[in-house]
């Protein structure tokens, strides 16, 4: 391929990986060459990516993990990172430099910066990052997942709504079975690390639900590998059919056909279910910067498409009640599924894809 060469840098969670990897295949369809760049924490979660994309590694590191040495290394490991990352584009100048945040994305975003390359920054969450925080003065724009999103004054902001995968987009708007005398699917996710929250309370709630429910419910956990065998007993125990793993391939798939969803409020997640159509329970992470899942969850529960439950409250009997609540009205399982799906930026991708070509036809970065 000849096409223009766009670098996307992101960091290593779904969160920030499911938007680049939307992304990354659009440009494809444009004939873009697209290359990843990230750590090797991130290198581990691109599997999802097409094998036209090539991954890159530059070092990068933060303060936020290890002890002191490891903290006193932090400077000297980005830097390193950054070298990489000017050296790269010097041998290969890309047309735009797009981050999606995390820690692995420093290093690009600044060797755009010091080279002057067209770059921007998506934001999924309805609070800035950290690093996009730092970046956000130094960028051509921000395009905003969540909107409202607050940025810094004078930051030029696009909302674009997050881009989901193909997988997703391809299930968009698929028909909702809605709760009954029959089988029903309960998903579990906790974004692509699991949440030993949800793992401590579900399956215990999912047991105290009423017998003419609880006799119907088919469990898709995805729990933490360490607590994989744990929640798998919990659940034998209660004598519920249920599937724990550490990763599901096919989330797609599987929220396709579920009936409910439990799960965090990351930004991802949350365009998924509003992608697909799908009620939801959702949990905010208690500790995410700046209590970011709480706001990317506003506009699923100003629609009616989800109940929010905070971590404080979150126990066995709250969410038995919620989870009742939902499969036992099926009418009002339904309305929420529609709520959701009218929340949908199914166009997110193109809008976003549109802003990069933008970008590189103006051929050269702010200082």
């Amino acid at each position: 391929m000849t096409g223009p060469l766009l670098v996307i840098a992101a960091g290593g969670t779904g969160g920030h990986m499911f938007p680049a990897q939307a992304l990354s295949e659009a440009m494809l369809a444009r004939g873009w060459r697209v290359r990843l760049m990230t750590d090797a924490r991130g290198a581990r979660y691109a599997g999802g990516f097409s094998h036209a994309v090539q991954v890159v590694q530059v070092a990068s590191a933060t303060t936020a993990r290890g002890g002191a040495l490891d903290r006193l290394r932090v400077p000297f490991v980005i830097g390193r990172g950054v070298l990489s990352a000017v050296a790269a584009f010097r041998r290969e100048r890309p047309a735009a430099v797009v981050g999606f945040g995390g820690y692995p994305t420093i290093p690009a975003l600044s060797a755009a910066v010091l080279m002057r390359l067209p770059r921007m920054i998506h934001e999924q969450n309805g609070v800035l990052g950290r690093v996009n925080t730092a970046f956000a003065r130094r960028v051509d724009l921000v395009a905003c997942g969540t909107w409202p999103t607050a940025v810094p004054d004078g930051v030029r902001t696009e909302h674009t709504g997050n881009p989901v995968r193909a997988a997703i987009r391809d299930r968009a708007g698929a028909p909702y079975i809605p709760p009954g005398d029959h089988p029903m699917m309960v998903l579990v996710i906790g974004g692509s690390q699991g949440a030993r929250i949800l793992s401590d309370v579900v399956p215990g709630a999912v047991a105290a639900l009423p017998d003419d429910l609880r006799r119907w419910v088919r469990v898709a956990h995805q729990a933490r590998e360490e607590d994989v065998a744990r929640v798998a007993q919990a659940y034998a125990a209660a004598g519920i059919d249920a599937e724990v793993k550490p990763f599901f391939q096919d989330i797609p798939r599987r929220m396709a056909e579920a009936q409910l969803v439990v799960s965090r409020a990351g930004a991802s997640s949350v365009a998924d279910l509003c992608a697909i159509g799908r009620p939801a329970i959702l949990v905010p992470f208690a500790a995410a910067t700046g209590d970011h899942q709480t706001a990317n969850a506003r506009g699923m529960l100003d629609g009616g498409a989800a109940i929010l439950i905070p971590e404080s409250r979150l126990d066995i009997d709250a969410l038995a009640a919620q989870m009742t609540a939902v499969l036992g009205q099926p009418k009002a399982a339904v309305r929420m599924a529609h709520g959701a799906l009218a929340l949908a930026t199914l166009d997110a991708t193109d809008r976003l894809a549109g802003l990069v070509l933008e970008l590189a036809g103006k051929g050269r970065g702010t200082p």
